[in-house]
């Protein structure tokens, strides 16, 4: 029995046949790396970043010649942290691929060669290390890259939401992977980030370590009529039909970020019979279905920011825009504590994506949120 496949995929690798338009910023991406530039991918959350580098991590060019190596940090606090999952990545990804990998992986981190584990079974070593074994988080990070250096294929190294870096308590993080990333021969980086204003300023501040180090190569959302084109072509292709009315208020609701769109699609593609439409009153209802689905997810992450935290968030929820949170003129309409209170939440709400910061004006960074705020004030 064949299997039907919905396409429109909101989670893992997207094959080639149903991943929607990047053109330009996939061949960019490609041609930056196989020339030996390292890029800076900047986007808002939830854009598709990681789901373009996995799409050109697969293509055969890369995927052939070259070893690609992905590395989430956004939950690391600490440069023990960084080194450590970057560690694993490597083993996993690199080391594991034959017994003479793994086995010059232990010769060269000398700083962890008591920690590795060991299976009988398969008779080989096992990265069996834990964060504490990590004494020496600036020897080891040598000793990783200097393996990176050794491998006889070159390597790819994403490293996602690299802005968290500067979060770590440790200093002068930036310039040690600076010092050392700079030796590397044998491997390239896509730095890719979610906080625009925070990656701009690392890598294009002649203050900062990264200063022009990468190339840069931001995600914008897709056009809305070649997205539209590329939906209707898969309903038409199941017998459906999507109407343009019911994409565009999609796409106008959630701002154009594609894994918004993305699964409203998918839902809609579910719901609707083959010989029938989807239009605007069944989008509608999936837009509600999605944002009770994620009331009790919204509900907890306003319960981590405080009172004053809430006051600004609703204000500049209400606004929509605001260029100048701390005058007088806002707080006093808003019935904000004072200025200086309103500027400690805002870089609060920063650090914790729930704003953002274009150009000095500030505004909800996530649709979601925004029609969830919608909801209740009904």
């Amino acid at each position: 029995m064949s299997i039907s496949i919905n396409p429109f995929i909101v989670s893992g690798k997207i094959p080639e046949a149903y991943f929607c338009d990047r053109i330009e910023e996939s061949t960019d991406l490609q041609k930056s790396l196989t020339n030996q530039l390292n890029v800076v991918l900047t986007s808002s959350r939830r854009m598709g970043k990681t789901s373009l580098v996995d799409f050109v991590f697969d293509k055969p060019v890369i995927k052939d010649d070259y070893i690609t190596i992905s590395v989430d940090i956004l939950q690391t606090t600490t440069f023990r942290e960084f080194i450590f999952t970057l560690g694993t990545a490597v083993f996993e990804t690199v080391a594991t691929r034959s017994d003479k990998w793994r086995k010059m992986f232990i010769t060269f981190l000398k700083s962890l060669s008591g920690s590795f584990g060991y299976d009988p079974v398969q008779n080989t070593p096992t990265f069996d290390i834990r964060l504490g074994d990590i004494q020496q988080p600036e020897y080891t990070l040598r000793e990783i890259f200097q393996y990176l250096e050794s491998v006889e294929k070159r390597c790819l190294v994403v490293i996602d939401e690299f802005q968290q870096i500067i979060r770590y308590p440790e200093k002068n993080v930036e310039q040690i992977l600076r010092t050392q990333i700079q030796k590397l021969s044998n491997a390239n980086f896509v730095f890719s980030g979610s906080r625009r204003r925070l990656m701009e300023e690392m890598f294009f501040s002649s203050k900062r370590p990264f200063y022009q180090s990468a190339k840069p190569l931001r995600l914008e959302p897709i056009d809305e009529d070649v997205y539209f084109d590329f939906a209707s072509t898969h309903f038409q292709k199941a017998g459906k039909t999507l109407s343009k009315e019911a994409f565009t208020y999609v796409y106008d609701t959630f701002w154009g970020v594609t894994l918004y769109v993305q699964r409203m699609m998918k839902d809609a593609y579910i719901e609707t019979p083959e010989g029938e439409a989807c239009d605007v009153d069944m989008v509608k209802i999936l837009i509600d279905n999605y944002i009770k689905e994620n009331d009790s997810h919204l509900r907890e992450q306003l319960s981590f920011i405080t009172e004053a935290q809430k006051e600004l968030l609703y204000a500049i929820y209400v606004e929509g825009e605001v260029q100048s949170i701390t005058s007088s003129a806002f707080n006093k309409k808003h019935r904000l504590r004072s200025p200086s209170s309103t500027q400690s939440a805002a870089l609060k709400l920063l650090e914790y994506d729930l704003i953002t910061r274009k150009e000095k004006t500030y505004s909800l960074s996530d649709p979601l949120l925004s029609l969830w705020l919608d909801r209740r004030k009904r």
